[in-house]
């Protein structure tokens, strides 16, 4: 499903948190939005969501504007996971996760049989097997995260948002969200993932960088991790260099190291 943005602002207190973006993410593909802290990222993950309204301009998924459709088909045509860890609760690891099937209860073609399944897939393919029975409020950060992260898959929409996926976890399970994204991506699946680690952008489709509400630059991920453009975006002087390993890119923000009183 594509997600198209035309002209969209969205203005607090006199204040525009994003100011007059635009952007094409087609079906299929996987976009990264990176950018300092406070630039909008989150804000415009919202607006895509259909959480909040734009103050200007519009959104659509295919065809059709956010604004028309309703609140239980869009919890069927995107899912999000939010910056913030499942909330303090006694439900367990699998009731989270399947809470991610909620918005098929009602719908014949999409609820049934098939329901278990679709949560025992999800809660493997995190690495929570061990972990199911447990109450989530007893589980470490990464646990957690991984927990949010399975629920979002176990919703299977075809529009898939995510605001720091990888916050809270370790490298090995850092790359298991990145095979997660991967798959859905091969499954036709529209992600779009809010990012810290900038060199985590490097392994999708298409980047999009914010600073200060607006586009500083889109597209595929040579184009947009320059030196020039992050180390502006970011107010830090950045090197961008050919990752040593694979054909990639590798960013590396300057260290400035205090004198060594030996």
């Amino acid at each position: 499903m594509k997600v198209t943005i035309k002209d969209v602002s969205y203005t607090v207190d006199g204040r525009s948190l994003v100011d007059s973006i635009s952007l094409e993410i087609p079906t299929g593909t996987t976009t990264a939005v990176i950018g300092p802290n406070g630039a909008g990222k989150s804000t415009l993950l919202h607006l895509i969501a259909g959480d909040i309204v734009p103050s200007r301009g519009a959104i659509w998924y295919d065809s059709d504007p956010l604004t028309t459709i309703s609140l239980e088909q869009r919890a069927k045509l995107r899912s999000v996971l939010d910056a913030s860890r499942e909330p303090n609760i006694s439900f367990t690891v699998e009731q989270v996760v399947a809470m991610g099937r909620f918005p098929h209860r009602f719908d014949p073609q999409t609820r049934g049989d098939t329901d278990a399944e679709t949560v025992n897939e999800a809660i493997n393919d995190l690495d929570l097997g061990s972990l199911r029975t447990r109450p989530v409020r007893s589980l470490s950060g990464g646990e957690q995260q991984r927990v949010a992260i399975a629920r979002v898959l176990a919703q299977r929409s075809p529009i898939v948002l995510l605001d720091e996926p990888t916050t809270a976890l370790d490298i090995g399970h850092q790359a298991t969200v990145m095979a997660q994204i991967k798959g859905l991506r091969a499954r036709s699946h529209t992600v779009v993932a809010v990012l810290h680690d900038v060199n985590m952008a490097t392994a999708f489709d298409n980047v999009v960088l914010i600073q200060g509400g607006t586009v500083l630059a889109s597209g595929a991920p040579p184009e947009v991790l320059t030196s020039i453009d992050l180390t502006l975006a970011y107010g830090h002087r950045i090197d961008v260099v050919e990752h040593p390993a694979h054909d990639g890119l590798l960013i590396l923000p300057r260290t400035t190291l205090p004198p060594s009183h030996a």
